[in-house]
């Protein structure tokens, strides 16, 4: 019985067999016809590219080709065993398709109207309550060898007329021969989707990567595209584009009525796009196969083409009993555009070499420029209205514990096909591979790199204490680490010391972590910190850690306080879609510079705090991912809010003061289609009771106090007061306000693109109990602080200049102490 099935399936298999055809089809005058159909005598149908040209597989049993674009004659040739590739040109006619004329304008545009007026009956997030489905998809990187010329360049040594060394000299040779038997890189994945209350939410069953026997998890949440074609901003590649379909996008698209076909037995408009703008690779470009009867997409061809050529497609069944296209398949793909610089996308995964030098002439293509991306989902198992609840409907994004341990016969069942031989092999050799170039160690320490640290054994050498520089301290030398997985998953140790070259005092710190629960990342710690800060700035416990080469503003400043204290505190993540820290410690605090603090007569030159605190940030719009080592922020989005309260403990270990602190902090980007992208920050803090000055507000100031503008010269910080001198203005209670707007990169010449950044900032403050502190001359900002300034970013290497202008009450009488130039530095880490 088996035999008789393996042999049914074999002839089966051989009857059906497919081969690929390809081809260009043109007009009389030879330019290229985009998105012209072409229909096999099976009534298998596909269109062509921006380019004209098409790749189709197609039955062997097939014997002709019927190719029909608007305003052309319909054109059939007949298919030979022997030819794969076909140029078809069509002769133009006079007559248009009158069937599909619905009114007196435009009548694309009349059927785009009408696809955005029916949005709410055809898009299943808005017509269906719930919904679930589940999908496999497979993404593979590679290239088709025959497209690769593949010569030997080769040279040989003789002595005494014998061949002793024969040196091979040809790496298309070598791309081919590899892309010959496998893939480059290839991933395979399982997820169940999950729509209910305006939520969406995708669980990841099965993942397999090759090379890699954890996932990466980064590249399981890289949104290649949109998973409805519905949204407001179509998105691909990480890139949003508007949709063509867009309530504004009659307003920023041409419309034109290719053609009418048939999809799923319903017949269709197809309806070509193209944004207006007269930018190259300015925004979408593609096809909409609009259903007649109810204005719903039943499939949709989109596609950037530029640096990179990037396309996605949808497609869709028809579900006759709720009246709605439900998708079914998404195919995207990315391969190179015209351009001949390098390319490195998914952190280097794909790569394509390009040709940098100056006023460069068109080069012959290499084997990498063959490379190309290919990402294909398969929907099945699709329901409709279960009413089966969602857990854990904040996260948008949860992979499971064993997700990355399953089967062979796991895979089998999802498959929409069997591995081919080649797939077989790209598993087994990337693996052997990824273990002796030792791949997934390399990419583990490129991650720790990107926040600071460098994995030595079990241990992470923090890269942030090894060297900095301020004024008070001189060059800080210093050694810090904490342990990784690689000593404990459920225990840490962490712990630095530091030696300032001008104060002559070593400092430290000792800690220890336990975890309490993995899956909300929850750890309870224990710190003793013998250290030194800056006075009257504002830490947010919960700010995430960013690593810098350097880290500007600290190099300027002076007036510090040293402080001894204890800790204890949670951090967690258990209430969705934010991070909190819970903390209790006590605190010595002897300030450095000349200053005693009034209270109650009593004047203080150090004193003890014992407080507890509070700090949450709030980030209800960006997408959460659950892996089985913690819960991550996928995608960051914006507003985002933190908030930290602060109380003094009284009569408690030896407490001094009684006091509290509340800060607030908001912020918000907007990135734009072109490029350009404003920013904005709020931040304010509210002191009350008896606060030393040392643990007010001191509003961010970059500016040092010398006689000229040129004297001044130093780096800009990231959202500091450039003109502000340090310890010009004190606050108890302020509020800061920042806008950044950022336009897209200028290019001045190859290796030059410098970005051009506008930049104002305003501060307003109070101090309540002036008489309180004593020594220290300041300032307050009643009437408020106002600055505005243009950056002129990566000029060259990252390096870049700003210059910024001080005005409103608090202008200084000279011209020269109004203005502060600064330089800047960006380093991108091409992520």
């Amino acid at each position: 019985m088996k035999l008789f099935c393996f042999l049914t399936l074999f002839f089966t298999l051989t009857l059906q067999a497919q081969i690929q055809i390809n081809g260009i089809i043109t007009d009389s005058n030879n330019k290229p016809l985009p998105f012209a159909t072409i229909t096999t005598s099976e009534n298998n149908n596909t269109i062509t590219d921006v380019d004209g040209k098409f790749i189709f597989k197609i039955s062997s049993s097939a014997n002709t080709l019927t190719v029909s674009y608007i305003g052309f004659q319909t054109k059939t040739i007949a298919l030979l065993n022997s030819k794969t590739f076909y140029a078809v040109s069509l002769v133009q006619q006079t007559d248009d398709l009158k069937e599909v004329v619905v009114s007196n304008e435009n009548p694309a545009l009349t059927i785009i109207r009408k696809v955005i007026a029916n949005k709410s009956l055809n898009d299943p997030q808005k017509k269906l309550t719930n919904f679930e489905y589940k999908t496999y998809n497979k993404l593979i990187v590679t290239a088709n060898p025959d497209s690769i010329d593949g010569r030997i360049d080769s040279s040989a040594s003789y002595k005494n007329l014998d061949k002793k060394i024969i040196n091979i000299d040809s790496s298309d040779y070598k791309f081919k021969e590899i892309v010959s038997k496998q893939h480059l890189f290839q991933t395979e994945k399982v997820s169940q989707y999950q729509f209910a209350n305006n939520k969406l939410k995708e669980t990841v069953l099965g993942t397999k990567i090759a090379g890699f026997k954890q996932p990466i998890y980064e590249v399981l949440a890289f949104n290649l595209q949109s998973i409805s074609i519905y949204d407001p901003k179509y998105e691909l590649f990480e890139t949003k584009y508007e949709n063509p379909i867009s309530s504004s996008a009659p307003s920023s698209y041409n419309y034109k009525l290719l053609d009418t076909v048939s999809i799923r037995g319903r017949d269709t408009y197809m309806i070509y796009f193209k944004n207006k703008s007269k930018r190259k690779s300015s925004g979408l470009e593609g096809v909409l196969y609009i259903d007649k009867e109810n204005f719903a997409v039943a499939k949709a061809v989109m596609r950037v083409k530029g640096v990179l050529d990037i396309s996605g497609i949808h497609e869709f069944e028809y579900i006759p009993k709720e009246k709605i296209w439900f998708q079914s398949n998404t195919t995207f793909k990315i391969v190179k555009g015209k351009n001949d610089d390098d390319i490195r996308i998914l952190g280097g995964t794909i790569q394509f070499d390009g040709d940098v030098e100056e006023n460069f002439e068109p080069r012959k293509k290499v084997a990498s420029d063959f490379t190309y991306l290919i990402s294909e989902s398969n929907s099945f198992d699709i329901r409709v209205n279960t009413n089966n609840p969602i857990k854990n409907p904040s996260l948008y994004i949860e992979i499971k514990d064993d997700a990355a341990k399953k089967p062979e016969n796991f895979w089998e069942g999802y498959r929409k096909e069997n591995l081919d031989l080649k797939s077989q092999k790209t598993y087994l050799l990337l693996d052997s591979l990824s273990v002796s170039n030792r791949v997934e160690k390399r990419l583990g320490i490129g991650r720790k790199i990107i926040n600071g640290f460098y994995p030595i054994g079990p241990v992470d050498l923090d890269l942030k204490k090894i060297i900095s520089y301020n004024n008070y301290e001189g060059f800080r030398l210093g050694l810090g680490g904490i342990t990784n997985d690689r000593f404990s998953k459920n225990f840490r140790i962490e712990g630095y010391g530091a030696y300032g070259t001008k104060d002559g005092v070593f400092k430290y710190s000792v800690g220890s972590g336990v975890l309490l629960d993995k899956y909300t990342n929850t750890w309870l710690n224990g710190y003793y910190t013998d250290d030194v800060r800056e006075i009257a700035s504002t830490v947010f416990a919960v700010d995430k850690r960013v690593f810098k080469i350097y880290d500007p503003r600290p190099i300027n400043i002076s007036t510090f306080y040293h402080y001894t204290a204890w800790k204890a505190n949670v951090q967690t993540k258990i209430i969705p879609k934010t991070e909190a820290v819970f903390e209790l410690a006590r605190t010595y605090v002897e300030p450095k510079f000349d200053y005693l603090f009034n209270y109650n007569g009593q004047l203080y030159s150090h004193y003890v705090m014992t407080t507890a605190m509070a700090s949450i940030v709030w980030a209800p719009f960006s997408d959460f991912m659950q892996t089985p080592t913690g819960r991550t922020e996928s995608d960051k989005r914006f507003p985002r809010f933190t908030f930290q309260f602060t109380q003094s403990l009284p009569d408690v270990l030896d407490n001094d003061f009684k006091f509290s602190k509340i800060d607030f902090k908001t912020e918000y980007e907007k990135k734009y289609l072109n490029g350009q992208k404003t920013s904005l920050l709020l931040q304010a803090g509210y002191a009350t009771g008896d606060v030393p000055i040392t643990h007010l507000y001191n509003t961010m100031p970059n500016n040092l106090t010398k006689e000229t503008v040129i004297q001044r010269i130093t780096f800009a910080g990231r959202n500091s007061f450039e003109t502000m001198f340090f310890n010009e203005f004190f606050s108890s209670q302020y509020v800061f306000f920042q806008i950044k707007h950022g336009f897209d990169r200028i290019k001045i010449m190859k290796k030059v693109r410098p970005s051009l950044v506008l930049v104002t900032r305003m501060a307003w403050g109070h101090m309540e109990n002036p008489e309180q502190h004593v020594g220290p001359d300041y300032k307050t900002l009643d009437k408020g602080f106002f600055e505005s300034g243009i950056e002129l970013n990566k000029i060259f290497k990252g390096f870049g200049l700003g210059g910024f202008y001080r005005y409103g009450p608090n202008q200084l009488l000279k011209f020269e102490d109004n203005i502060a130039v600064k330089i800047s530095y960006v380093l991108d880490l091409g992520l």
